[in-house]
């Protein structure tokens, strides 16, 4: 029989205190060691989605089902935010150990640790400098080595990378592809660019107008590394059926 997934949101519903209804009766599984894409028009409820499933607010209704407990273990769920959100007074190993120090992990273990989420984002040599010396990509580099830092099974995305210029992105797109597949843990990413979604992706979940329900799924069978799939007919292909669901997506709104 499959695995269960790790994580599934079952009819989960979101009312805010003003009334808005950013998710209604979502359903979504996420499975071991998928790259798992939220897709849909602004204001959709994907980051939402992407907060109930870390736990950083409460479904009104419906439930988040963990495979292996009733809720993780800190540290096990990572979490990336749009903006780097950076301490300016500490350096970047400050910044990187501050989820170390508030588990009060002791200080040897910390400094490895950190050490080495700093390797996988390629900032070793920036460790001592703080963050008003780095350009927009190293900070997010920083959020994301933060997150690492726990070595969580799963990381959550919110849209890393939507200020950033077309070439960093496209370099950090490169970047947390290589660790997913080195890491072979859980990513989800949030973005609103049908691009990224069908470059980074295993699976791409396109979402409904709010509010957000789970319009279509597409799996993306394309082979890692994906190195030259950018410029492929495969990738134009995808990316025009892509198009097409989150048009779709769109017109739901259209039409309510």
């Amino acid at each position: 029989m499959a695995q269960a997934p790790i994580v599934s949101l079952r009819r989960a519903g979101k009312i805010f205190r003003e009334g808005t209804i950013a998710v209604d009766d979502l359903d979504l599984e996420i499975r071991d060691g998928e790259f798992v894409t939220l897709l849909g028009p602004s204001g959709c409820g994907k980051s939402t989605a992407l907060r109930i499933v870390a736990g950083l607010i409460e479904p009104t209704k419906g439930s988040v089902i963990w495979r292996d407990a009733a809720k993780p273990v800190r540290g096990d769920i990572g979490f990336v935010f749009q903006e780097p959100t950076l301490m300016p007074w500490r350096s970047v190993t400050g910044n990187v150990a501050l989820p170390l120090t508030l588990a009060g992990d002791g200080n040897a273990n910390s400094a490895a640790r950190v050490e080495q989420a700093l390797n996988q984002v390629g900032l070793a040599e920036f460790a001592h400098r703080f963050p008003r010396q780095l350009s927009g990509g190293m900070k997010m580099r920083v959020s994301i080595a933060r997150a690492l830092v726990t070595a969580p099974k799963l990381l959550l995305m919110d849209e890393p990378f939507a200020a950033l210029d077309e070439i960093t992105r496209f370099r950090l797109n490169n970047d947390i592809l290589a660790l997913w597949h080195e890491m072979k843990k859980t990513f989800v990413f949030v973005t609103h660019s049908v691009f990224e979604s069908v470059y980074l992706s295993s699976r791409i979940v396109v979402m409904t107008a709010r509010p957000g329900r789970v319009l279509t799924e597409i799996k993306i069978d394309a082979p890692y590394p994906r190195g030259n799939f950018r410029t492929s007919a495969e990738y134009a292909a995808y990316c025009r059926e892509v198009s097409g669901a989150l048009e779709r997506a769109m017109q739901r709104r259209e039409a309510s």
